[in-house]
């Protein structure tokens, strides 16, 4: 029986060529259009992946308008055999939920379902740049009913029915062993796409792209399109950077240069007007009578996040927004945590002192490392039995696969990396009513340009909030609450992804939250690899100073540091007193990770780099000439303006 490498791929405009139109959402009719970047990764995952079986048949598949032709025609000259395209009106405003179901759907109609006798693997990209959710491949599975392993850097078939994937985790990395079939989510990590042959283009020309619509698969509307889909997007605004102009350092060499830096530092740059907040318009309140969708729904429930026998910071950071949340509700509404683990319950009053109301302990020696499907089995389990109306993760890599694929066994929409949550309203002009209350979850998205509010109207609503974006709220001991056990029902197809080995180290990851300075190296410092990046912050903790090092996503894109020190959207969210940004282009991802640092120090020999643009002090240099300066300043008492820690 031959293998099927079916490659799931977008067409996304770039961010650049993006408008917002009158109604606040955005229209992307004019954009410029490509394939999306992880998913080109994918598509050439799936190319690897023949050479180890020459007669695995190569389908490509997408779902959107007939001009999404064009990026299944380049797969076909990439080296893909077949391409089919899910196209129909009835599917236009569907979100990440009604998306993976219809992808689903069609790929079943097609014959690809978890008792189909012939193997199969479904790859995806990570996650595509216009929403940057990485929500679909896990919906996919989930609704297939087969095994997953998302932010996977590189996979192989072993020749015995199964999938070994390396996949990226914070601090480091896993091995896993999946059964075939399976569905696997690339990171840009891999081997880089190939370019399309000659003969692979003539092909393209001529080849049939199959179309489908959602009759022709048999699907209905009920889940689908913007009345069908359990999300809506009601608000799209652009994000503005609100620094102050920024102070560039004058000189003609690097000593000079930095001389002025620290003129510049004492001096304190130019300070940001504050302006006077303006009283928030009024919006006539319509007549109409509010309605409660919830039915019966109530409480907010979170995922405490266990690695290294200890709960995640980011774990913790969510009993801020949950608590805030609950306060807001009102009405008595209790925060419950649910922690999956081994030997997990002397964490249970850490929760409890940090602001839950009630830890739901799941206790198994077979769940001492994250695995998402017994975790996603038994959070939907908990949430039959509990009935909360929200429930909230962390958007690390596991959260981010975890939450989608509850999300699709409890028909809930699932917003992804949030900056924002609170207790909103909905106005309904059309059917006359008001939703209330609603969660309003609020997210960046189109490369960080815009900030994007989304509603949700099934219970419970389901978020991921992005780490390093809300404080630990502060610890109360000896504080009170329930402490509860729960006995899941699992089955043997739970544990069918085996984890062959697990690498993991601190990696900067848990100083990273904490450090006074974090000096990060772009792509502009890989020469060395970010040696001298490291040397600047070594030198910093001589002088009694809190810092760390971190790098930006190409760095580690192109396999120079580990995951764990990236910062950005799809790394780490940081707010250090000061923030040093050297060779770093200024990319809007970037600058998602590092915005609310309180002083930017820009470095770069690229005067009209992006980030000088997002930063509030500046020098245009060689960073080879610079950082060596700078460690010599460090090392004769130069320390950013920041006091060494006493001991």
């Amino acid at each position: 029986m031959a293998l099927t490498i079916i490659s799931l791929i977008k067409q996304v405009p770039l961010p650049s060529e993006m408008r917002m139109g009158e109604d606040g959402l955005m229209d992307r009719t004019k954009a410029k259009s490509i394939i999306n970047i992880d998913c080109q990764f994918g598509l050439e995952a799936g190319l690897q992946l023949r050479k180890q079986h020459p007669d695995a048949r190569l389908i490509v598949c997408s779902m959107g308008p007939k001009s999404f032709e064009t990026s299944l025609r380049t797969a076909i000259s990439m080296g893909y055999d077949e391409a089919y395209l899910l196209s129909d009106r009835k599917l236009g405003g569907s979100d990440t939920y009604a998306t993976g179901l219809a992808i689903s759907t069609m790929l079943k109609h097609l014959g690809f379902s978890k008792d189909s006798k012939d193997p199969f693997i479904i790859l995806a990209g990570r996650q595509t740049s216009d929403g940057d959710t990485a929500h679909v491949p896990s919906q996919v599975a989930e609704n297939i009913g087969i095994p997953q392993a998302t932010f996977v850097e590189s996979v192989k078939a072993d020749g015995a029915g199964n999938v070994i994937a390396r996949r990226i985790i914070e601090g480091g990395y896993q091995i896993l062993k999946l059964p075939i079939p399976c569905v696997i989510s690339l990171t840009p990590t891999g081997i880089p796409p190939r370019k399309p042959s000659l003969s692979g283009a003539i092909k393209a020309r001529t080849l049939n792209i199959t179309t489908f619509g959602i009759d022709d698969i048999g699907l209905g509307t009920e889940k689908i399109g913007i009345n069908g889909s359990p999300t809506i997007v009601v608000k799209v605004v652009n994000i503005v950077s609100e620094r102050p102009p920024i102070t560039m350092s004058e000189g003609h060499n690097e000593a000079s240069l930095v001389d002025s830096l620290i003129a510049n530092l004492k001096k304190g740059g130019n300070v940001l007007e504050k302006k006077e907040k303006t009283a928030k318009k009024e919006i006539e309140r319509p007549d109409f009578p509010e309605k409660d969708y919830r039915n019966g729904a109530k409480g907010i429930i979170t995922w405490a996040e266990v690695t290294n026998g200890k709960i995640s910071r980011p774990s913790l950071e969510l009993l801020t927004p949950a608590r805030d949340l609950a306060t807001q509700l009102g009405n008595d509404t209790k925060v419950l945590t649910l922690v999956i683990g081994k030997n997990v319950q002397s964490l249970a009053q850490t929760l409890i002192e940090h602001g839950s109301d009630e830890v739901i302990l799941v206790e198994n020696d077979k769940l001492e490392e994250y695995l998402v499907l017994p975790f996603s089995s038994i959070f939907a389990q908990v949430i039959k039995e509990r009935k909360p109306e929200i429930a909230l993760f962390a958007a690390t890599t596991s959260g981010r696969e975890l939450a989608p694929r509850i999300g699709m066994k409890t028909d809930s929409g699932v917003t992804a990396d949030c900056t924002g949550l609170e207790i909103g309203e909905y106005i309904d002009k059309k059917e006359k009513v008001i939703y209330t209350p609603i969660l309003e979850s609020r997210r960046p998205t189109y490369g960080e340009s815009k900030l994007a509010t989304i509603l949700g109207f099934v219970c419970p609503q389901i978020s991921t909030a992005r780490a390093g974006t809300f404080e630990v709220p502060q610890r109360v001991e000896g504080r009170k609450g329930i402490v509860s056990s729960f006995n899941p029902v699992l089955e043997h197809k739970d544990f069918v992804v085996e984890i062959i080995k697990t690498v993991r180290g601190e990696g900067g990851l848990q100083n990273l939250f904490d450090a006074d300075i974090i000096i990060t190296g772009g792509r502009g410092t890989t020469s060395d690899n970010l040696g001298l990046i490291q040397a600047l912050a070594e030198a910093l903790k001589s002088q009694g100073i809190n810092a760390e090092w971190a790098c930006s996503r190409p760095v580690v894109d192109e396999g120079i540091v580990e995951y764990a020190r990236q910062i950005g959207q799809t790394g780490k969210t940081i707010r250090p007193k000061v923030y040093v940004a050297v060779g770093v282009s200024g990319a809007i991802q970037h600058l998602a990770g590092m915005k609310e640092s309180e002083k930017i120090i820009a470095i770069d020999h690229n005067p009209k780099a992006h980030i000088f643009h997002n930063a509030d002090f500046g020098i245009v240099g060689e960073y080879t000439d610079i950082i060596p300066e700078l460690i010599e300043r460090v090392k004769a008492g130069f320390k950013f303006g920041i006091e060494a820690k006493k001991f």
